[in-house]
């Protein structure tokens, strides 16, 4: 794990002060590599790149970068390749290995395969090698946006990092990209390639970039298909499931230095948590909220680490550590993504740091197995339509009212997005129906001045990846999970990645192996979802590991943050203070006035304020200092 940046002129021209541009990317991406960096520059000064170093695997000399290899091919690698050593077995008679770094197996395998070398590379990462005989640039990032990978086009140069604010000081301004504003307000993240800022650009997940005769080129290299199999039984996917979790965990697990484990109390986490446990890891660790009912879930957490004989290091965050602290998320974030989830993790991930320095997770399971009440929100309409219109045989996925009302229980803290979802109508599109469940922006009618920003576009695109031909319409299901799997899945990735590496601590997610995700995809919606049962093919597989309190809960809600009380409490003065600001006040698109005012009506679980706040913080941590980014390059 580590982070890399690099400068290639485009019409592979000198580039002014070209090493004084590397260092100051390294200086900024410093907290993702503390075990050592370097940079490299091309005789005619037109290739730079840079590197900062986290050692996991191979601690030795070997393994620093920029490698240059035996070819005269030049990386920067961020990730693990988990694959690693098959590959250098296979590639050992046409490469002479100098030590075991995944780095060098990845340069190997280019050396063979060239840009097909992706098919070849199981894992997750985030690189660019420097061909050094084509004269050209081949960058990557993973098949599901584990690592990061950012890039703008400036000055005829194509400048690319692991984090966006190393490619601030690069722009001629700090400006907000309006689409990327009008998606960030609508789902608390991005859904495309743009950014919030505007001209910083996201590798997509499963995308690669080749800079070659003058020319920038992205290609997609890999996607999921729900391509569903009904040949197999449902004991097939439930014996077949745990086979490829196991070669995950182990895979994931290959390190040189201690692995830890995050244990929320959740059935993802847990199930990672124990596997992990039977393979040696030892501590796992969690973070809870003691100060109001209703957020404290370390009884769970404990009862996994009893039956699976870890040390749980437990730690109690506060309203104060919020405020201590949420500059700092905010910074290492780069830009506000996902929900409040984002500052408990970076403090459980400090936590984590003062004992190992890899960590494995469970994130991913809510996406690929159905993890979120308001899929059976979703569901429980589409059932109710069926009864009403006799279509509840919709092909070979059978819906029916019946089937769901054992699960309804597990609806009774969702009444307010019920009403919120029904209130404007029912049985429209499909959808329009979920794009209603899972837009954040319905409650901010006087905060946001939606004349600035093109809602319309958000939701268009939106439907062109909801309703893509990669997945198949007979299940609404699928159609949900593939576009949380997609968007939101990558948000969160974003935060796992940032509030880690803000530690130099290493995350990786056993969950997502793309052979693993692949084949979970072809299960019929009825293994997975049948009756609205949440993470039924999960449950069913692991059901004599997991504790059956656990496995049945009815109270899991994520990483729940108690935000309104300490908007209400402790956190008030703090609040006032953000929004009453000049330059909060002076924003086109936000009446500050009216965020104050609608914190006393929010419910608890609106995330309105929360995305709000960050917003500002995000304004004020980076455009309000454009001079400062600036002059990291151009000061004298």
């Amino acid at each position: 794990m580590c982070g890399i940046a690099g400068i290639v002129s485009i019409e592979g021209k000198p580039v002014a002060n070209l090493q004084r541009k590397l260092d100051v990317m390294d200086k900024i991406l410093a907290h993702r590599g503390p075990d050592g960096h370097g940079s490299w520059v091309e005789a005619d000064n037109s290739v730079g790149l840079a590197h900062r170093r986290l050692s996991i695997v191979d601690l030795t000399p070997s393994g620093a970068q920029p490698m240059i290899g035996e070819d005269g091919n030049v990386i920067v690698y961020n990730g693990e390749v988990y694959n690693a050593p098959d590959l250098m077995n296979s590639l050992s008679h046409g490469w002479r290995f100098r030590g075991h770094s995944d780095t060098e197996a990845v340069m190997a395998a280019y050396q063979k395969y060239g840009t097909d070398v992706l098919e070849h590379l199981h894992g997750m990462f985030g690189f660019a090698v420097w061909d050094s005989k084509n004269k050209r640039l081949f960058c990557a990032r993973d098949r599901f946006g584990i690592k990061p990978f950012y890039y703008t086009v400036v000055d005829g140069c194509f400048v690319f990092a692991s984090e966006a604010k190393a490619l601030l000081p690069f722009l001629p301004d700090i400006k907000t990209d309006a689409n990327a504003l009008a998606e960030y307000l609508v789902f608390q993240y991005n859904i495309g390639e743009d950014t919030l800022f505007e001209g910083i650009k996201q590798l997509l997940p499963g995308h690669c970039i080749l800079v070659e005769n003058g020319t920038v080129k992205v290609e997609r290299y890999w996607d999921v298909r729900f391509e569903v199999d009904w040949d197999h039984s449902e004991s097939y996917f439930l014996n077949r499931l745990p086979i490829l979790m196991d070669n995950s965990v182990n895979m994931h697990l290959r390190s040189d230095v201690e692995v830890g484990a995050y244990l929320s109390g959740g059935i993802d986490s847990s199930l990672v948590s124990a596997l992990s446990a039977e393979r040696g890891v030892k501590k796992a660790f969690h973070g809870r909220f003691t100060d109001h009912q209703g957020y404290d879930e370390s009884h769970y957490a404990h009862m996994v680490a009893k039956q699976s004989g870890l040390d749980l290091h437990v730690l109690d965050i506060t309203a104060q550590d919020f405020m201590d602290n949420i500059q700092k998320v905010i910074y290492h974030l780069d830009f506000p993504v996902a929900g409040p989830g984002a500052f408990p993790q970076y403090m459980v991930s400090k936590l984590a740091a003062e004992h190992v320095k890899v960590i494995v997770g469970g994130q991913g399971g809510d996406e690929i197995f159905g993890g979120y009440a308001r899929y059976l929100v979703a569901y429980m309409e589409q059932c109710l339509r069926a009864a009403i219109d006799d279509t509840y045989q919709n092909g070979n996925f059978v819906v029916t009212l019946e089937s769901i009302i054992p699960n309804l229980p597990l609806l009774q803290e969702y009444k307010p997005m019920i009403r919120s979802f029904w209130k404007d109508g029912i049985f429209n599109d499909l959808d329009a129906r979920y794009f209603r469940l899972i837009d954040r922006s319905s409650d901010m009618h006087d905060e946001v001045d939606w004349n600035l920003l093109n809602k319309e576009k958000v939701f268009e695109d939106f439907r062109a990846i909801f309703n893509r031909d990669n997945v198949g319409k007979e299940a609404y299901f699928d159609q949900m999970t593939h576009f949380d799997f997609k968007c939101l899945l990558p948000a969160l990735l974003h935060v796992e990645d940032r509030v880690s590496m803000a530690h130099g601590l290493e995350s990786r997610v056993p969950i997502l192996n793309h052979h693993l995700v692949e084949f979970v995809a072809t299960a019929p919606a009825d293994v997975k979802f049948k009756g609205g049962q949440q993470k039924r093919m999960l449950k069913k597989a692991y059901s004599k590991m997991l504790p059956d309190k656990l496995l049945h809960r009815r109270d899991k809600m994520g990483f729940p943050v108690p935000l309104r009380e300490w908007f209400d409490g402790p956190l008030s003065n703090m609040l006032k203070d953000v929004f009453n600001s000049s330059n909060a006040q002076n924003r086109a698109f936000m009446n500050s006035d009216k965020v104050l005012e609608g914190v006393q009506t929010e419910s608890r679980f609106s995330r309105k304020t929360w995305g709000l706040l960050s917003l500002e913080l995000w304004h004020q941590q980076f455009h309000d200092k454009t001079h400062k980014w600036r002059g990291l390059i151009h000061a004298q």
